[in-house]
């Protein structure tokens, strides 16, 4: 069914007499939400939850976005979490619920769960099977209101976490994960994890990933890959160095994860994050594996690249389309950052789309909206006419308001939610994948 078929798909939890009539297999136009559990009102699962999934259903959406469900890292990061696998025990409505299943639980996730309670102690089992309980409930409500969930997995896991220390054969020693300088700094980006050793995860058939992918299916209908371009090159830095910018690409594993994850586990359902220094070959990967990239509006009226990948008019059905993803900031708040010429570009584009408003704000999200992308997520912090105050995170900054905003209780409105499905409406997005039932 063309590029988006291997991840419009029905969950397989799911079953419909005929896999290839489900209104999953089809390209239909729709949107989404992004706002991580941990900024619902509560910061935790339970009502808010299943209130969002209500009001998601009421405002025309298919897709609630999250951000990494570990237990959170350095800052209180989810990108940085000492569980590639964990869920973080912090999002429990009922920590105290008992638990009866260990045993089973156990033995279906035999190839972390171990791992996991000796690093993390006695009682982490059991709060790994009560979030399993917690979530599956939640997913099981928003499927047939026709809302999908869709996950986010960091490419890295954290340096002296439960894989790392877990796994060290499956980590190379002396180097570290970073970025290469660019436009935006001069130093480049330390980050500090550890670095895949490849060739030991080719001899051992890409287990880890393999088990890794499993998860993600076992939690999401989707799941965005954060990083991607490191399958095809990623910048190693010697350990204890400064700064970046004394690092080289060193050449990935291209398909060959994917390829042993799909002997095992069929199609991956995966959005990959395609943003950066993106080559030639990074896109070749992509479209080899017919996954889709992203498109991020805030980025599509940068004057110094005029014919960018975000550019409107290079985007494709093969895409996401974002208004601004975590690291950014609100669309209002980007929006009164703007200069005059910058400004007066997006205006011409808000007029040329025909999708004025009188809120510029709202006039974004109708624009990223009538993007060719056959998805659209805008954040909630949009949607809200939120500024910069309500952003989630500045990359590079140590700050305890990172990753700290949370939705005020009442602001999901029914009015709200109209607005949004109008806007929805009017871009041919309205509910595109509906229920999960069979044509």
């Amino acid at each position: 069914p063309g590029p988006l078929g291997c991840w419009l798909r029905l969950d397989r939890g799911i079953q419909c007499p005929s896999p290839q009539m489900t209104v999953w297999s089809t390209r239909a136009r729709s949107s989404g939400v992004q706002l991580h559990p941990t900024s619902l009102p509560g910061g935790r699962l339970g009502d808010e939850a299943y209130r969002f999934v209500d009001w998601l259903a009421a405002a025309g959406q298919t897709w609630w976005q999250m951000l990494p469900l570990g237990p959170p890292g350095e800052g209180g990061s989810p990108y940085k979490s000492p569980s590639a696998f964990a869920a973080s025990a912090e999002l429990l409505a009922d920590p105290d619920a008992p638990v009866r299943e260990l045993a089973a639980f156990r033995e279906r996730e035999r190839y972390w769960i171990d791992d996991w309670k000796r690093f993390a102690g006695e009682g982490a089992v059991a709060d790994q099977l009560r979030f399993d309980r917690e979530w599956g409930a939640l997913r099981g409500y928003a499927a047939p209101r026709g809302v999908r969930l869709i996950g986010d997995m960091p490419i890295y896991v954290a340096p002296g976490g439960a894989d790392h220390r877990t796994h060290p054969e499956l980590f190379q020693r002396g180097v570290v994960a970073g970025a290469p300088p660019d436009k935006f700094t001069d130093l480049g980006q330390l980050w500090g994890n550890p670095l895949y050793d490849w060739p030991a995860l080719r001899r051992r058939r890409y287990r880890w990933w393999v088990e890794r992918f499993r998860r993600a299916r076992e939690l999401f209908d989707i799941c965005r890959i954060d990083h991607f371009r490191a399958f095809v090159a990623y910048w190693t830095v010697p350990e204890g160095a400064a700064d970046a910018r004394g690092g080289h690409w060193r050449r990935g594993p291209g398909r060959a994860p994917f390829d042993a994850a799909r002997r095992r586990l069929g199609e991956l359902p995966l959005i990959a994050e395609n943003l950066g220094k993106i080559t030639p070959a990074v896109e070749r990967l992509r479209r080899e594996l017919g996954l889709p990239g992203m498109a991020v509006l805030q980025f599509a009226f940068d004057p110094e690249e005029p014919d960018n990948p975000h550019r409107l008019h290079n985007h494709r059905a093969d895409n996401v389309v974002y208004t601004g993803t975590h690291d950014h900031d609100t669309i209002r708040g980007w929006w009164e950052s703007l200069d005059e010429a910058v400004r007066s570009e997006v205006e011409a584009a808000i007029a040329r789309a025909g999708v004025e408003d009188e809120q510029p704000w709202w006039a974004l999200i109708r624009l990223a909206y009538a993007s060719p992308a056959t998805v659209a997520i805008v954040q909630m912090q949009d949607v809200l006419g939120l500024g910069g105050e309500a952003r989630m995170n500045v990359p590079g900054l140590v700050d305890p308001r990172n990753w700290s905003w949370r939705l005020e209780r009442g602001a999901l409105t029914d009015e709200l939610a109209e607005r949004l499905r109008n806007a929805t409406k009017e871009a041919g997005r309205l509910a595109a994948l509906g229920s999960p039932s069979c044509d």
